[in-house]
């Protein structure tokens, strides 16, 4: 199979990246929308009682519709709603906040809680039989969460123009600047903004929190976010929720909104428990561009139904080149950038992903092993000869609920190193492997020896005569599949591997299947010198962030093109009569 060149022709209509329930479509092509939600009742609620501007009643475009449905979605077994906290990432100028400000007038005086399933009667609302209703919350508490008085400023300043004279007198509404009072107090909105301690304790029915990708340790945003995630968790009626709403962050600043985003993904990747985060996103697609001819169709994509959005300014605001490009695609593709140190940006790796390729038995591959103890992850990854593509075989790591030291009975992680000779075993069983090489890392087991060398002396013993390379050819040190990564001559040989496969990744020759736990230590490589150039590295030598899987990518590529240019490969190549042989240089 031959590679796919990288198309720069640029499609009439672009497809967004999306995330979220908002945007899956059944068979027929339309929108799905849950089957049991609390949202239609907020729809005919917000219709009845706010306004956009005095005289015109509040309608929602389909987009927020669909939104506010599956934001409301709820458990028919429990009435309980699905999610307990969520995050909307649009792109600047969406509606963000106008769209919350509705949900917190529906939180502050509306039937918000459930109460019971609509019958055949009918009710007020027009709520289809076997929906639920809801009811007022008898102390509605929302806080209206930011980091600065002027962030709140913008949400605040919407309610006095958002409810009807008719919400005013009939819920006896008093506008304040910082706190807004119904029903003489019994229910209530206030802007909160970073002070934790003084949140400390509160019991909020609901939390608003508003860009929070500016939401640092240095101005007390992860301290804030973490009272706001408690003070939720113990509401009476268990139903408190908060949902922030953001810009696509700025990686490697460590805000509030980027940790959500990892613990998001760190879920979907099943690294990470599903703890109920509700994540919806409309981004550009990776393969988008900043030039001319990509950026109307792609601003059309990811604004959504937010047609207000002048697209002509924006394109100017693009195009003029003292606004950098990565400032450009956070705020007006929503898309994600790099980190000024990250080896790869999201959407350049996303570019190159293939969903529908996979290995097969009997392909011929290649295997790069990358070995650990306990807090680097251990990592097995296939490069298929053939295509160029690059798949997950193994990888371990100690689980993120794992036991700390100070727990009792506590007792250290250490990668199972027989489930992990499974897998090789596997490998070897399932395809047909032409080169293998394992680095063995620094860890020692407890009796002093290198934790991998028994193993990686089996492999080599029970593998070798197979292999077309041996990892090293000569010497006392000669061996089929240890390839220590310290030696200088091996890192020499792997910063150019490092340079190689980030040319492929560009040039859209890298295949890969969309492995989430890949991508994320893809996305965590940062860029390295030393004296031969540029190779990877973790953010600093006591990160959580693995990028192991990265580092066996990179050797998984640099053995196949080893294998393609061996003289026993071109040999192998002549004699089953596959035409000329190319040189990888």
């Amino acid at each position: 199979m031959t590679s796919p060149a990288v198309d720069e022709r640029v499609p009439d209509v672009v497809t967004p990246f999306t995330l979220g329930p908002t945007w899956k479509r059944g068979p027929d092509g339309r929108f799905l929308l849950p089957t049991y939600t609390l949202g239609w009742q907020c729809l005919a609620w917000t219709k009845t009682y706010l306004q956009h501007y005095a005289g015109k009643p509040w309608q929602y475009t389909p987009e927020q519709a669909r939104l506010t449905l599956w934001w409301y979605a709820m458990d028919p077994e429990t009435n309980r709603f699905l999610w307990r906290d969520g995050v909307i990432q649009r792109l600047k100028g969406w509606g963000k906040d106008p769209v919350v400000a509705s949900w917190a007038a529906f939180e502050f005086v509306g039937p918000c809680r459930f109460d019971k399933v609509a019958d055949e009667e009918g009710n007020e609302w027009g709520v289809r039989p076997g929906q639920p209703l809801g009811i007022q919350h008898p102390a509605a508490w929302v806080q209206m969460a930011a980091v600065s008085q002027d962030q709140n400023r913008n949400s605040m300043t919407l309610f006095p123009s958002i409810f009807t004279r008719r919400a005013l007198e009939e819920f006896r509404i008093d506008l304040g600047k910082e706190i807004i009072y119904a029903d003489k107090g019994r229910a209530r909105i206030e802007a909160v903004t970073s002070s934790p301690r003084a949140l400390e304790g509160g019991r909020p029915t609901a939390t608003y929190a508003n860009e929070t990708h500016h939401w640092l340790e240095a101005n007390s945003g992860h301290e804030m976010a973490a009272v706001i995630e408690r003070n939720a968790t113990k509401s009476a009626d268990g139903q408190s929720r908060t949902m922030a709403i953001t810009n696509a962050f700025e990686p490697g600043e460590d805000s509030v909104a980027e940790r959500t985003r990892d613990a998001f993904e760190a879920a979907e990747a099943g690294r990470a428990a599903d703890t109920g985060l509700f994540y919806d996103s409309l981004e550009a697609p990776p393969e988008a561009q900043l030039t001319e001819a990509w950026i109307e169709p792609t601003l059309k994509a990811v604004r959504g139904d937010s047609t207000w959005l002048d697209i002509p300014r924006l394109k100017v605001s693009i195009l003029d080149i003292r606004n950098p490009p990565s400032r450009s695609r956070r705020f007006w593709y929503n898309q994600i950038d790099a980190a000024e140190d990250a080896w790869l940006a999201r959407y350049e790796w996303d570019a190159c992903k293939h969903e529908e390729l996979q290995l097969a038995d009997g392909d011929e591959i290649v295997a790069f092993f990358d070995g650990s103890k306990t807090d680097d992850a251990t990592a097995l990854v296939a490069c298929r000869l053939s295509d160029g593509l690059v798949a997950t075989l193994g990888v371990w790591q100690k689980p993120a609920n794992w036991p700390s030291p100070s727990s009792p009975g506590f007792v250290p992680y250490q990668v199972p190193r027989e489930e992990v000779d499974g897998v090789v075993a596997n490998t070897f069983s399932r395809f047909r492997v032409l080169a293998f090489f394992a680095d063995p890392g620094s860890g020692k087991d407890d009796d002093g020896e290198m934790y991998w060398d028994t193993y990686l002396d089996r492999w080599g013993q029970a593998h070798g005569k197979k292999l077309l390379l041996r990892a090293v050819t000569a010497g006392p040190k000669a061996h089929a599949v240890r390839w220590d990564m310290r030696n200088r001559r091996n890192q020499e040989t792997f910063t150019d591997a490092v340079k190689r496969t980030h040319e492929d990744v560009l040039q859209r020759t890298l295949l890969h299947n969309g492995h989430k736990v890949m991508r994320t230590h893809v996305i965590n490589a940062r860029r390295r010198t030393n004296e031969w150039g540029i190779t990877i590295g973790k953010e600093h030598r006591e990160s959580a962030k693995k990028i192991d899987l990265a580092v066996c990518v990179v050797g998984a590529r640099m053995l196949r093109r080893m294998v393609l240019n061996s003289p026993k490969n071109q040999k192998r190549s002549t004699v089953r009569g596959k035409g000329r042989v190319v040189v990888l240089r």
